[in-house]
């Protein structure tokens, strides 16, 4: 659950540079990602916080922030990447869900909408140039 302060959930792409921007808000994600939960496992796909992997440089941003333990920030394992067509399987099936039926999740809706098509973008380039990604958390 990322209740903690204001979290942000954001897309991290493999590499460097994958040569586009990656900026996702990802604040209303983060603020609903139990009723998320919920709404993805009831659409039979992956849940957001599936796609979920820490690396180096989140861990070392949660630590600037003042979160996060630096000891056991040293001994991370390897970070996960995960094939985008994955990740747009459920942001589109979640996206197709909240359109069809707007008042899902009140207010809310917009805002999740709009981040989940910012997702629906740097997914799809992320594709198109064959990288892998993750999720990540931001405390601010």
């Amino acid at each position: 659950m990322l209740k903690a302060m204001a979290a942000s959930l954001y897309i991290v792409v493999e590499g460097e540079d994958p040569g586009f921007d990656i900026f996702v808000n990802g604040h209303a994600l983060a603020r609903n990602e139990d009723a998320l939960e919920r709404l993805a496992d009831s659409l039979r796909v992956s849940p957001l916080l599936q796609f979920f992997s820490a690396d180096e440089n989140s861990m070392c941003l949660l630590l600037d922030q003042g979160a996060g333990d630096p000891e056991w920030a040293q001994n991370l394992p390897e970070p996960q990447w995960f094939d985008p067509a994955d990740g747009l399987m459920t942001v589109r099936a979640l996206i197709r869900f909240l359109v069809a039926t707007p008042v899902s999740l009140g207010s809310e809706t917009l805002p999740i909408l709009s981040e989940l098509r910012e997702y629906e973008r740097v997914l799809v380039k992320t594709a198109d140039r064959k990288l892998r990604w993750h999720l990540a958390v931001s405390w601010r």
